[in-house]
C-alpha cells in the first residue's frame, strides 16, 4: 500500500523572531520528505503574511490579535476575533488533515494548535525564548513534544516533554565564505579598521538608534566603523545624520545579514531569541541591549542567560544612551575580551536545531501510524 505524502501545519508570527524558526522547520520538512504538503496559519496583517509566500509557501490567515494590557475596553474586539480565529482554525485543520501541527509562538498558534489538539492531531511546540511565551504555557499540557532553547525550562512546561534542539537559524548564515576583509570592503569601508555592526530589528528600535546618532563622533575618533541597520521607522532622520561621513554604512534593512555579520568585530543587537541564536552559532562577541516593550520582559530573561557567562555585555535600555558607545568603543579595541566572548558565545550554541526538530516531528507522526 502507497502511503499519502505526510501533511503538516506551521502555525505562529508576528515577528521575525518567530518567522525565521517556522519557515527553517518547514524547510527541514521539505528535506527529510520532499512530497510533503505544508500550510502555514498565520495572523492578518502580520509579516508571515507576506514572508511566508515569499519563501514559497501557501499561508491562511487568521483575523487573531494581541490582548490590550494597558486598555483592558479594548480587549472586547479581541475576544470577538479570537472566536472567530478559533472557528477557522478548526475548519482549516478539518479540511487539510495534517499529520502533525508545530506551533512557534505568536497569536495565530494559540488558536491552530488548539484546535489540532481539540482534533486529535498530535502537537509540537517550538519555544524560542528562556521564559515561555503564553500561547506556548497554555498550549504545553496536551502538546507530544517541545522544543527548547534554553536549559531549566522545566519552570514553564512538563519536564517529560521537553527537548534542548535549539532554535533554527536561517541556512545561508551559516553557509557564507566571506573574510571579514572581503565583507567590509562589501559594505564600502576600509577592509582594516575595527568594525561594529548595530541592528535594530526591521521596525528599528529607538534606543539603539538615537544611541547611534549621538555617538557618531565619538566612534569616528576611536578610528571605528560602523553597520548601521535603522530599521524603517526611524531611517530619515539617522541618514541625514550619517550623511557624508566616512567609515559609516548606514541603511534601513540589511539584506546580506551574513556578510554583514562576517565583516563586524562586535555587534550591538536587541535580546530577541533568533538575533541571539545567530550570533551564538557565529560565535559573535556582543552588546546585547534588551527590548523593555515585550511580553514578560523576556529579552532580559535571554540576555541575562548569556551575559552571566561571560558570552554578552548586558546594557539595559534605560541605560543605553549613557554607556552604550563608550562601551561598545571599549570592547572593540580589547581583542582579549573579543576572543574571550567569542569562546563563550560558541560554547552555547545549539546547531542543527531544524534537523533535531524534524527529528521528533518524525518520532511522533511515524509512531501514529
Amino acid at each position: 500500500m502507497t502511503m499519502k505524502p505526510y501533511k503538516f501545519i506551521i502555525s505562529g508570527g508576528g515577528t521575525g523572531g518567530h518567522i525565521f524558526p517556522a519557515l527553517s522547520i518547514a524547510n527541514a520538512l521539505r528535506r527529510r520528505y520532499p512530497d510533503c504538503e505544508i500550510l502555514f496559519v498565520g495572523a492578518e496583517n502580520r509579516m508571515e503574511m507576506e514572508k511566508v509566500p515569499a519563501a514559497g509557501y501557501k499561508i491562511e490567515g487568521l483575523p487573531v490579535a494581541g490582548f490590550d494590557r494597558k486598555r483592558l475596553w479594548r480587549n472586547f474586539s479581541v475576544l470577538l476575533k479570537l472566536r472567530k480565529s478559533l472557528a477557522k482554525a478548526r475548519r482549516l485543520v478539518r479540511e487539510f488533515q495534517p499529520d502533525a501541527a508545530v506551533g512557534v509562538g505568536g497569536y495565530a498558534s494559540g488558536p491552530t494548535l488548539k484546535a489540532a489538539q481539540r482534533l486529535g492531531v498530535p502537537t509540537l511546540l517550538q519555544e524560542q525564548n528562556s521564559f515561555a511565551g503564553v500561547t506556548n504555557k497554555l498550549l504545553a499540557k496536551k502538546a507530544r513534544k517541545i522544543c527548547v532553547a534554553y536549559p531549566g525550562m522545566d519552570r514553564f512546561f512538563p519536564a517529560d516533554k521537553i527537548v534542548l534542539t535549539g532554535n533554527p537559524v536561517r541556512k545561508e548564515l551559516l553557509d557564507h565564505k566571506l573574510t571579514a576583509a572581503e565583507a567590509r570592503r562589501a559594505f564600502g569601508l576600509d577592509p582594516d579598521k575595527p568594525t561594529v555592526l548595530a541592528v535594530g530589528g526591521s521596525l528599528g528600535a529607538r534606543t539603539l538608534n538615537e544611541s547611534m546618532q549621538a555617538g557618531l563622533d565619538r566612534f569616528a575618533k576611536a578610528g571605528v566603523q560602523l553597520i548601521w541597520q535603522t530599521g524603517k521607522s526611524w531611517s530619515e532622520e539617522n541618514m541625514k545624520a550619517a550623511e557624508g561621513r566616512k567609515g559609516v554604512h548606514i541603511t534601513r534593512f540589511i539584506t546580506g545579514m551574513a556578510s554583514a555579520y562576517a565583516a563586524a568585530d562586535l555587534v550591538i543587537s536587541r535580546a530577541g531569541a533568533g538575533s541571539i541564536s545567530e550570533l551564538e552559532l557565529l560565535g559573535k562577541p556582543c552588546i546585547l541591549v534588551p527590548s523593555p516593550n515585550v511580553a514578560e520582559d523576556h529579552q532580559t530573561h535571554n540576555a541575562r542567560a548569556l551575559s552571566s557567562r561571560g558570552a554578552a555585555i548586558l546594557i539595559p535600555d534605560a541605560e543605553a544612551r549613557q554607556t552604550l558607545v563608550d562601551t561598545a568603543v571599549e570592547t572593540v579595541a580589547d581583542a582579549g575580551k573579543l576572543a574571550s566572548m567569542s569562546t563563550e558565545i560558541l560554547k552555547l550554541a545549539l546547531p542543527s536545531s531544524d534537523e533535531k526538530i524534524v527529528d521528533f516531528i518524525a518520532e511522533i507522526i511515524e509512531n501514529k501510524h
